[in-house]
């Protein structure tokens, strides 16, 4: 009994500790809400596999940038979450894999990337709809949970109008019952 305390507290800790972006909680549905967030600097790499290939190749990638892969060999604090955006066509198999970088960079403060296919850019995320859910962000799950909310935006009369993300907060030795993903559409 001991141990499951003491990993929900180690778990908990972890979470917090974690630079996540900050938005503004604009209006809260049953299954869903909408929140603004300002603008991000990214680290985005474009992957042409399938979801969850996608994903670790992608953070492989962007974990090299921050870790010192880069032209100062600086190292950069790991964000949550790991976005993947997901393509409007679920038959493609291109995504790509975002961190958020830390508040206190800029744009002109970030070093260049070693890689060729690590990218940064400044983005707006801007008015978006949000579904939590829990569990591992597999590619079947992750799809159900998008059909979910468009349905829900659809009931309230709301308007997708950009790429779907996945957003995944947690590193991959949290069990299922503790980790935290949303699922992130831009809205009108």
């Amino acid at each position: 009994m001991n141990l499951i305390i003491s990993s929900m507290l180690l778990i908990s800790i972890n979470q917090f500790s974690i630079e996540t972006p900050n938005y503004k909680l604009v209006k809260k549905y049953k299954n869903f809400e909408i929140r603004d967030y300002d603008k991000m600097i990214f680290a985005h790499t474009m992957i042409k596999q399938r979801f969850k290939e996608s994903t670790n190749t992608g953070f492989r990638r962007i974990a090299n940038y921050i870790f010192g892969g880069n032209d100062q060999s600086m190292e950069i604090s790991m964000t949550a979450p790991v976005l993947t955006k997901f393509p409007t066509d679920f038959n493609s198999n291109i995504f790509e894999v975002s961190f958020v970088m830390p508040k206190k960079h800029n744009i002109k403060s970030l070093p260049k990337p070693n890689l060729e296919t690590v990218l940064i850019s400044e983005r707006q995320l801007g008015r978006v709809a949000v579904f939590k859910f829990g569990g591992w962000a597999t590619e079947n799950r992750t799809k159900y949970y998008i059909d979910q909310l468009i349905n829900s935006l659809k009931k309230e009369e709301i308007d997708p109008v950009g790429d779907t993300m996945v957003a995944q907060y947690n590193s991959p030795w949290v069990i299922p019952p503790f980790r935290k993903n949303e699922i992130i559409i831009p809205i009108k």
